[in-house]
C-alpha cells in the first residue's frame, strides 16, 4: 500500500485522472436530464483537468506542494463551465493545504481534500444538495475518518471514493430533477472518476487511454501562423451518432451534408449513422440528422477559435494592453449577428461561446488582458460562464476586473446600454445590475429526447420554449409556440421586445415571427435582428 505521495507521483496521478475522465466524459454528458442538447459536464470537466495534465507533463515538481500549485493554476485557467470551475476550486483548496509539504501522508491528504471542499462551498453563492459539492464533502469527511484509522494516502483515497459512491447514489433522492429523470449527478460522478484515476495510478493500474505524448513526432510541423483564422471556410467541426429509427436512406443524408460543408465522413450500419463534417451551420446538420433517428452523441467544436488558441499558445504570454481609457467591456456570445450588436455598442472584446460552448477562464482572461482600459467589465451572458469569469478577478496586475452576472445575451445588452463611461465603478455596477433585472428572456429550441418535466410531457423533436431559464412550454409547430409566447404575461406587459433569430432560421420565417408579435403585442415596440446564434431558433427579450 502506498502511504506517501511525493511531487512526481501527484503529477502522474493528475495525468491518469485526466485520461480516466476523458474516457468516460460522454457517459457523464449523457446524465443531462433536461431535453435541451447541452449536456457538457463531462466535456467541461475533461477539458479542465486536461489542461492540468498537459501542464504536469511540462513542469516536473520536486515536492507535492509544487505539484499541487501547478495543478491548481492550470485548472483555474482551463476551467470551463460551472462543473469545471468547481473542480478547479476543489483542487485550489488542496493546493492551499499542501503548500509547504514535500510529501503527503494520509492525514495531510485528508486535510487537503477537506480544504478543497471548503474553497468550493465558499465560492458557490447558493450551494445545493445532490451535486458535486455534496459528493466531495461527504467523501472528504470519510477521508478524515479513514486517516485516523490508518495514516496511509492510498487507504484515505480508497475510503473517500467508497463513501463518495454512496453519496453519489443518494443524489438521485436529493434533487427533484435528478429523481424524476432517474439519474445521479453528473458533476459528482465526474469528480469520483477523477479520484479513482488518481488511486489507480497509485496502484500501478494502466490508464484507460494510451499516452502518445512521448511518441516519435514528425520533424516537420505545420506553420499555423501562415494562414489567417478567417481562411477557415467552414468553422464548426461537427460529429454525431444518430440511431436508424426508420428506413430512410443514409445516402440522402450524405448528399445533404455534401452541400453543407466539407471533410465529410459518414459510416452507417443497421443500427446507427456516424458522421463527421465541417460546416457553418451545425444546427441545420443536427436537425436533418433527427429525421433519421435520435441523436446518441454530439460534439461541436469551433475550429476558428481553436486556431486562434493555437496561435496564442505558440506565443509567449500575451502582454497586458496599457490603459488608454477608463472603462472597457468584454462580452461572451455565439453568433455573428449578436457579436455585431455588441461591437456596435462599444464592446472591446468578443469571446465566442454560450450554451454548449463554454469558454475557459483563460479564454476570458486573454480578452481582458487585450482590453486597453483601467477597469474591464465582463458580461458572461450565460449562467454556466459566470463562475469562470469570476475567477479572472484579481489575476491581472494593473487592471480591475468587474463581472456583471448576466445570464442571457439580452441582459448583457441592457446592462451595456446604461453603462456611464464617466461614472464611478460602483454606480455603474448598480445601474447595470438593475437594468439586467428588468429584462425577461425567452429562448426557443427543440427537444432532443422524450421527457417529463414539471408536468410537461415533452416529445422528441417538439419545439420548446424556455422563459428566464424555466420551461415555458412545447408545441409541434413553431407558429403555435411563438403565439403562446407572445400572449404570455411577460410579453403582454413589455414596452420593448427584441427578437433575435438564429442561424437556422430563414429571414422570411423570421419576418413572419415579427408580424405575429406585432399583431399580438400591439403596445410594445418590437425589433427584429439577425443574431446568428446556434442552438436557439429565437432569443426574445422583453422589458
Amino acid at each position: 500500500m502506498i502511504d506517501i505521495i511525493d511531487g512526481a507521483l501527484f503529477q502522474r496521478m493528475v495525468v491518469h485522472a485526466a485520461a480516466s475522465i476523458n474516457a468516460q466524459k460522454q457517459s457523464i454528458n449523457e446524465l443531462n436530464v433536461f431535453p435541451v442538447p447541452d449536456g457538457d459536464t463531462g466535456t467541461n470537466m475533461s477539458l479542465t483537468i486536461g489542461t492540468a495534465a498537459a501542464e504536469a507533463k511540462k513542469k516536473p515538481a520536486a515536492t507535492v506542494g509544487q505539484a499541487a500549485a501547478t495543478n491548481a493554476s492550470a485548472l483555474l485557467r482551463g476551467a470551463r463551465g460551472n462543473s469545471g470551475v468547481i473542480l478547479s476550486l476543489l483542487f485550489r483548496g488542496v493546493s492551499k493545504a499542501l503548500k509547504d509539504h514535500d510529501t503527503a501522508d494520509g492525514v495531510v491528504l485528508a486535510h487537503a481534500l477537506n480544504e478543497g471542499v471548503s474553497a468550493a462551498y465558499k465560492a458557490v453563492m447558493k450551494p445545493a444538495e445532490g451535486t458535486i459539492l455534496t459528493v466531495s464533502r461527504l467523501s472528504a469527511k470519510a477521508a478524515t475518518e479513514a486517516a485516523q484509522e490508518q495514516n496511509s494516502a492510498e487507504h484515505v483515497l480508497e475510503a473517500a471514493i467508497a463513501h463518495g459512491q454512496e453519496a453519489l447514489a443518494e443524489t438521485i433522492n436529493q434533487n427533484p430533477v435528478l429523481k424524476k429523470a432517474g439519474v445521479v449527478d453528473a458533476g459528482g460522478k465526474g469528480y469520483l472518476i477523477i479520484l479513482q484515476g488518481m488511486l489507480d495510478e497509485m496502484r500501478g493500474i494502466a490508464a484507460p487511454e494510451a499516452d502518445n505524448t512521448d511518441a516519435p513526432q514528425a520533424k516537420d510541423k505545420a506553420d499555423f501562423a501562415s494562414f489567417e483564422t478567417g481562411d477557415i471556410t467552414f468553422g464548426y467541426c461537427t460529429e454525431f451518432i444518430c440511431s436508424r429509427d426508420n428506413t430512410k436512406d443514409p445516402g440522402l443524408l450524405r448528399s445533404f451534408l455534401n452541400g453543407m460543408g466539407d471533410s465529410l465522413v459518414l459510416v452507417d450500419d443497421d443500427e446507427i449513422i456516424k458522421v463527421h463534417v465541417h460546416t457553418n451551420h451545425p444546427g441545420r446538420v443536427l436537425e436533418e440528422a433527427l429525421t433519421y433517428g435520435a441523436l446518441l452523441t454530439v460534439k461541436i467544436e469551433n475550429m476558428r477559435e481553436q486556431h486562434t488558441e493555437i496561435l496564442e499558445e505558440a506565443k509567449d504570454e500575451p502582454a497586458v494592453a496599457p490603459a488608454e481609457k477608463k472603462y472597457g467591456v468584454v462580452a461572451v456570445c455565439a453568433g455573428g449577428g449578436l457579436a455585431s450588436v455588441f461591437r456596435d455598442l462599444g464592446v472591446d472584446g468578443i469571446i465566442s461561446g454560450g450554451q454548449t460552448m463554454n469558454p475557459s477562464t483563460e479564454d476570458i482572461l486573454r480578452e481582458i488582458a487585450r482590453t486597453p482600459a483601467e477597469t474591464v467589465f465582463v458580461l458572461p451572458n450565460n449562467k454556466n460562464i459566470i463562475m469562470a469569469a469570476q475567477q479572472c478577478v484579481g489575476l491581472i496586475d494593473g487592471k480591475e476586473v468587474v463581472v456583471i452576472p448576466t445570464r442571457t445575451v439580452p441582459q448583457g445588452i441592457s446592462a451595456l446600454l446604461v453603462m456611464d463611461p464617466e461614472g464611478e465603478v460602483a454606480d455603474n455596477v448598480s445601474a447595470m445590475q438593475e437594468a439586467m433585472g428588468h429584462v425577461h428572456t425567452s429562448e426557443v429550441t427543440y427537444a432532443a429526447r422524450n421527457s417529463d418535466f414539471d408536468g410537461f410531457a415533452i416529445k422528441e423533436g417538439d419545439y420548446m420554449a424556455l422563459s428566464d431559464g424555466q420551461l415555458f412550454g412545447t408545441a409541434q409547430s413553431m407558429e403555435e409556440l411563438l403565439e403562446n409566447l407572445a400572449q404570455a404575461e411577460t410579453q403582454q406587459k413589455a414596452e420593448f421586445i427584441n427578437i433575435f433569430y438564429g442561424e437556422d432560421v430563414a429571414e422570411e420565417e423570421a419576418g413572419k415571427a415579427l408580424e405575429l408579435f406585432q399583431r399580438l403585442c400591439p403596445n410594445a415596440e418590437i425589433t427584429l435582428l439577425s443574431g446568428g446564434q446556434p442552438v436557439y431558433y429565437y432569443m426574445i427579450s422583453a422589458e
